[in-house]
């Protein structure tokens, strides 16, 4: 997927929104393929444990997939042998507080906050954390170039999270 000209790569508001807003909806649904399909090649997904600033390369992350691991990741969902996920968990998160933060190179970059009920058979977990997105428009339309979830209690023990967040 390559980017279009940089005087065309900014996106609005309202298409910052209805991105994220579809992004969480496959997530909950599950449509790995539709989601994974959002993202670009180059692309990082990031969940830091420990806090929100931590270097990703020397502490441990609970999620930190560059585009191969995203695949991987996807892969294994769909497998339905993921004994975290099996049956799948049922999910719906809102998304709020959306606001474009600025542009760097071809990316426009994005904050939300979100709420995320996750209900399995053990009980229901509530999620909740602020995610920075970068989007790209490309020839294909807008993609998802990085993902960064910090959670509110990124800092504790977590229980496990076998999802897309």
């Amino acid at each position: 997927m390559s980017s279009v000209a940089a005087e065309d790569t900014a996106l609005d508001l309202r298409e910052v929104e209805a991105f994220v807003y579809r992004e969480a909806r496959l997530a909950d649904e599950h449509d790995y393929d539709g989601w994974e399909a959002l993202w670009t090649d180059d692309a990082v997904y990031w969940v830091p444990a420990g806090g929100p600033d931590i270097d990703p390369v020397k502490q441990v992350s609970v999620v930190y997939d560059n585009r191969s691991r995203i695949r991987t990741r996807i892969r294994q969902l769909k497998t339905g042998k993921r004994y975290a996920q099996s049956p799948p968990s049922n999910m719906r998160r809102v998304v709020s507080n959306i606001e474009v933060v600025g542009v760097e190179g071809a990316d426009t970059v994005a904050e939300a906050n979100f709420v995320l009920v996750e209900h399995r058979e053990r009980g229901t977990v509530l999620w909740a954390g602020r995610t920075t997105y970068r989007l790209r428009r490309t020839e294909d339309g807008i993609r998802l170039a990085y993902k960064k979830v910090v959670l509110v209690n990124s800092a504790d023990a977590l229980p496990t999270m076998a999802f897309l967040i």
